[in-house]
């Protein structure tokens, strides 16, 4: 078996870009994306950058889009999980997602790590993720 790649990109549907994407650049501080391209096949995408890995919305036209939140009760993705450093780390983003005005949960401790959960203008749930101290 050859070595087992990095992940590469995660792409996430959204319902409305015009509202993920701002959204998605408000979190990302002011990044703007790598790619903003409309295919002509029936959807947009936007992507960012983050180290080695692409974040892309995608967006569908009204007759391919299907109605509904995400949510991790169902097949599908669960939930994006960015790492960072250490547990202080967590508290710098809960207090940067609060000047956002983006709602999250606590900081939940666990004997394989620490996460910091918030959800997206589709409801899908993101996290801020760091290893045990």
């Amino acid at each position: 078996m050859p070595k087992f790649p990095a992940i590469h990109h995660v792409v996430l549907t959204v319902q409305d870009l015009s509202v993920s994407v701002p959204w998605y650049k408000r979190l990302l501080g002011g990044i703007e994306p790598v790619l903003d391209e409309d295919t002509g096949l029936g959807f947009h995408h936007t992507a960012w950058a983050l180290g080695g890995t692409l974040l892309s919305l995608h967006g569908f036209e009204p007759d391919l889009r299907q109605a509904g939140t995400a949510s991790e009760f169902r097949t599908g993705i669960d939930h994006v999980a960015f790492g960072v450093a250490n547990r202080d780390e967590l508290e710098e983003w809960a207090d940067y997602l609060d000047s956002l005005g983006i709602e999250h949960g606590k900081i939940l401790d666990a004997h394989y790590g620490s996460g910091l959960a918030f959800r997206d203008p589709d409801n899908i749930q993101l996290e801020f993720f760091a290893p045990p101290a």
